[in-house]
């Protein structure tokens, strides 16, 4: 059992310091589990951290699912079975750069419903979800022989609000379910954000990257005893898209880690391996004063966060660097480090094996609904994917704008089937010109959603669109509406003798590599523009020539000995090959912000 004193934290009675690192199973393929695990361990952690992300469990048919890629009590008897207590983090709020900060989407499609405060109809919802988690967490209580020695309350909440009554709400729920181990909170190294985020009688902590003397320092000012602890120690940082590869050098960082460990605290690194946004699950920042103002940031698919443990398990100068100032605190494991894992054999894919238009595989793919005025996606109970909206646009008209209101995120805009251009949340005010002849045009636009906002007061992003479209001074009406979640690709028809495809025009293409051994690899798409990537069904996630990332990491348990297939979505700029690498490139470098926070 871990606990603490005036003192500081005492584990089976014994003095204690907390070596954590943040490690998530959902972004990492559970195959590779034990592997991180391990190389954490061999780092000098002596505790591993990680969310537990209410939308990655609840399935779309509303089930929650605790088995495979979410077998949570599968992921805690590695990490015991590795010598790790384990901290757990349910929510219900995450952030974690992870889609909408962890919730369900479907909270969006609930009128009048207010995040992260006790409204009536969110605790609720949150209620439900302890109901559902609290079961699978119980087994793994130290108090029960489980590696499970501490439970976060809420996720940096005083960066939020300040609605006590919440806060105590989820204590409440939780301690009243059983949970009987260490509860805190973690928030930011400012008054503002201790005042809003602690319960009192509870331990408090910090989240920071830097200058841990001065940091402490607020923290001490609100919990003037006990242990002193950085719950989340940023060591580098997310990458958003179009913006650089953030680093932080390992000297500098190893310098800052020693400083904080000599001041006697505990520390968590943030992130110790930080892994991959698979699927659609990237979230997304928004830095605007209304939520469709520009400022809209949608996360990179890697969250390689320039941490010591890299993207596929490389062991990095930082992690030596880490190392060897854990060691002048803890002592390490005894043994050897582990192995770099095998990479592919580079090889380049040639001439896709078919193709087929997405405009040719709507009816395949998605049954229509018939609405009166475009719908979120929300409303139409989809959560993650594309969207499709189609309607008629009467003629003869001479060009006029056409303007989409409430964008979420990217509009890629047709008049019968002929690319017209593309609208962007981050250009609210941008119009295209359509006319139409006599008999009128078919009107398409297939929406892209980049990831929902994780923090900050803008989180009700909702997608698709979300207020209407006008054609010159007329609001547009009459329109069907196709979800596109592309959960099952067997449906598509391809075709081998298809014609190369036209840019502008979304198109599947299906390539074909052979292996000998599975390995890890890293997937180059030179030439092409933007969409998804799938290895044998699976959603790698999403690329786009913005950058910063110019691979996507392909984990080898993903390919199998002899053939696989990979299907790339590309919506804008067609190329026509396939590289696959045995180095990432992650993208031009720049120094993480987090060394001043």
């Amino acid at each position: 059992m871990l606990d603490y004193d005036d003192t500081g934290f005492r584990r089976a009675g014994a003095p204690h310091r907390i070596i954590s690192g943040t490690l998530h199973y959902f972004r990492v393929h559970p195959d590779l589990w034990d592997d991180r695990l391990r190389r954490l361990r061999a780092m000098g952690a002596n505790t591993v951290d990680t969310y537990i992300p209410w939308n990655f469990h609840e399935l779309p048919s509303g089930e929650v699912d605790f088995t495979g890629w979410r077998d949570i009590a599968r992921f805690a008897a590695l990490a015991q079975a590795n010598d790790l207590d384990v901290i757990l983090r349910p929510g219900p709020y995450i952030c974690a750069e992870w889609e909408f900060g962890g919730f369900p989407a479907r909270l969006l499609a609930v009128d009048g419903l207010r995040l992260r405060c006790a409204d009536p109809a969110f605790l609720a919802e949150v209620d439900g979800w302890f109901d559902a988690v609290v079961p699978e967490i119980l087994p793994l209580l130290a108090s029960r022989g489980g590696p499970m020695v501490a439970v976060q309350v809420e996720n940096e909440y005083g960066s939020y609000g300040n609605d006590a009554g919440y806060l105590a709400h989820l204590r409440d729920g939780l301690l009243g379910r059983g949970v009987d181990c260490l509860l805190f909170t973690a928030d930011g190294a400012e008054d503002v954000m201790q005042q809003g985020g602690t319960i009192p009688g509870h331990l408090a902590t910090a989240t920071f990257g830097s200058r841990p003397a001065e940091r402490f320092a607020v923290l001490r000012r609100h919990q003037p005893k006990g242990p002193l602890a950085a719950m989340e120690f940023w060591i580098g940082w997310f990458d958003r898209v179009g913006g650089p590869h953030h680093v932080r050098d390992p000297e500098e960082s190893a310098r800052a880690l020693d400083d904080l460990l000599a001041t006697g605290a505990s520390v968590n690194l943030y992130m110790a391996h930080g892994g991959t946004n698979f699927g659609f699950w990237a979230g997304a920042n928004h830095f605007g004063a209304h939520p469709y103002d520009a400022g809209y940031e949608p996360t990179s698919t890697s969250y390689d966060y320039d941490a010591p443990i890299g993207e596929a398990g490389e062991l990095t100068e930082k992690f030596h660097a880490f190392r060897s100032v854990i060691a002048t605190y803890a002592p390490l494991p005894d043994g050897p480090l582990p192995e770099p894992a095998p990479r592919i054999v580079p090889q380049r894919l040639g001439t896709p094996t078919g193709r087929v238009r997405l405009s040719a595989a709507l009816d395949a793919l998605s049954a229509p609904l018939r609405s009166a005025a475009p719908e979120p996606m929300e409303k139409v109970g989809q959560s993650l994917g594309l969207i499709h909206y189609r309607t008629r646009v009467p003629g003869p008209r001479p060009a006029m704008p056409l303007r989409i209101d409430g964008i979420g995120d990217r509009a890629h805009v047709f008049a019968d089937g002929v690319p017209l251009g593309v609208l962007d949340r981050n250009a609210p005010g941008e119009t295209l010109p359509l006319a139409t002849g006599p008999a009128g045009v078919t009107l398409d636009i297939l929406v892209e959603a980049l990831g929902r906002v994780n923090y900050g007061p803008q989180l009700d992003d909702r997608k698709g669109i979300g207020r209407g479209v006008s054609h010159g001074p007329q609001r547009l009406f009459g329109w069907e509406i196709r979800p596109l979640p592309l959960t099952d690709l067997g449906p598509l028809a391809f075709d081998e003798d298809a014609a190369p495809a036209e840019d502008g025009d979304p198109v599947f293409h299906r390539f074909e590599a052979v292996l000998d051994t599975p390995a890890d690899a890293f997937v180059a798409l030179p030439g092409w523009g933007r969409g998804l990537l799938w290895l044998n069904g699976f959603l790698l996630g999403r690329y786009t020539r913005q950058g910063p990332q110019r691979t996507l990491y392909a984990p080898g348990p993903l390919w199998r000995p002899g053939r696989n297939e990979l299907i790339l979505l590309e919506l804008e700029t067609h190329a026509d090959a396939v590289e696959l690498r045995d180095t990432p490139d992650l993208g031009t470098t720049a120094a993480a912000p987090s060394v001043d926070y």
